[in-house]
C-alpha cells in the first residue's frame, strides 16, 4: 500500500520540524539569534486519470481526473530576520543594530564573516574584537590611555583621553547588508558567510539609506518567541501523530486483506 510510504514521508518531514524547533528553544538567549522555520513541498502526483483528458469519442473533457500525491519533503529551512529587542548592557563596547546590516569580522584565514552579535570586546592591542577574538572591520585600535569611549548611531567611534576635553575619532563602524538575508551561511559561533545565493554585500555607514542605526551599551537578543515555539511543537508532535497513525491504520487493512485471502 502506496500509504506506508506517504505517512512515512510525513513522519520524517515532522520530525525535521521538530528538530528546527528544537534549535529555536535552544539559542533563545543567544545574542542576535534569529529563529528559523521549516518549509515544505509535496511531492509528485500519480496521474491514474489525467485532468483535461477525453472521456469520450465525442470529445468531452475530464474535469478533474485521478491524482494521487505520494507524499512530502523538507524544502528549506530558512531564518525570520524580525528586529530583536534591545537588552541593554551598559558595557561602552557592546553595540546593537536597529535595522538593517551586519557587522562585518575578519576570520583567521582572512575570509570575511558577518554577524548581528555585537558583543565586543578590545584586544591586548587595543583593537575591536569578538568573544573570539576576531577583529572587527574595518579595523579600529582604542588608544591606551582614554578615559572614555563613545560610538555614537552612525558608527563612528569617538575616544576621550586623559587631560583632554575633546574627543577624538579613532574609527568608523561600517554595516554589511545584501540582496537575500535567507542565502547567508551560518557557520556557527553567530556568524554567517556569503554565498553566491546571498549576493555580494553592500557596506556603508550606519543610518544612511537603507542601513541600520547602531546604539551603544545594548546587545540584541533573540527574536525567539517560546510561546510560539512550543504552540508549533505541539502541533508537529499531532501532525506526526496522525501520520503513525495512516501506518498503523495501513498495516491493519493489510492484514485485513490477508486474512480474506
Amino acid at each position: 500500500m502506496q500509504s506506508l510510504n506517504i505517512a512515512s514521508t510525513g513522519m520524517l518531514a515532522q520530525q525535521t520540524n521538530v528538530e528546527v524547533i528544537s534549535n529555536n528553544i535552544a539559542n533563545m538567549n543567544t545574542t542576535a539569534f534569529k529563529r528559523h522555520r521549516a518549509q515544505f513541498q509535496d511531492l509528485l502526483y500519480q496521474d491514474l486519470r489525467r485532468v483535461g483528458s477525453n472521456s469520450s469519442d465525442a470529445g468531452t473533457i475530464v474535469p478533474s481526473g485521478i491524482q494521487l500525491g505520494v507524499g512530502v519533503r523538507t524544502a528549506a529551512t530558512y531564518r525570520v530576520n524580525e528586529q530583536g529587542s534591545l537588552i541593554l548592557t551598559d558595557n561602552q563596547f557592546d553595540l546593537a543594530i536597529r535595522g538593517n546590516g551586519y557587522f562585518q569580522i575578519q576570520l583567521p584565514d582572512g575570509e570575511t564573516a558577518y554577524t548581528r552579535d555585537g558583543s565586543f570586546q578590545v584586544s591586548q592591542t587595543g583593537e575591536l574584537v569578538t568573544a573570539d577574538g576576531y577583529i572587527v572591520q574595518p579595523g579600529i585600535t582604542v588608544p591606551s590611555g582614554v578615559v572614555g569611549v563613545t560610538i555614537n548611531q552612525s558608527g563612528q567611534v569617538l575616544v576621550k583621553l586623559d587631560g583632554q576635553t575633546a574627543e577624538s575619532n579613532v574609527g568608523q563602524i561600517q554595516l554589511a547588508v545584501f540582496q537575500n538575508d535567507a542565502g547567508l551561511e551560518h557557520a556557527g559561533n553567530n556568524l554567517l558567510l556569503e554565498t553566491e545565493a546571498s549576493g555580494a554585500p553592500s557596506t556603508a555607514t550606519p543610518e544612511t539609506d537603507g542601513f541600520g542605526a547602531l546604539f551603544q551599551g545594548y546587545i540584541e537578543s533573540s527574536n525567539v518567541d517560546p510561546v510560539q515555539e512550543i504552540t508549533d511543537l505541539i502541533t508537529a508532535q499531532r501532525a506526526y501523530e496522525l501520520n503513525s497513525k495512516v501506518i498503523e491504520t495501513s498495516d491493519q487493512m493489510m492484514a485485513t486483506v490477508n486474512q480474506v485471502r
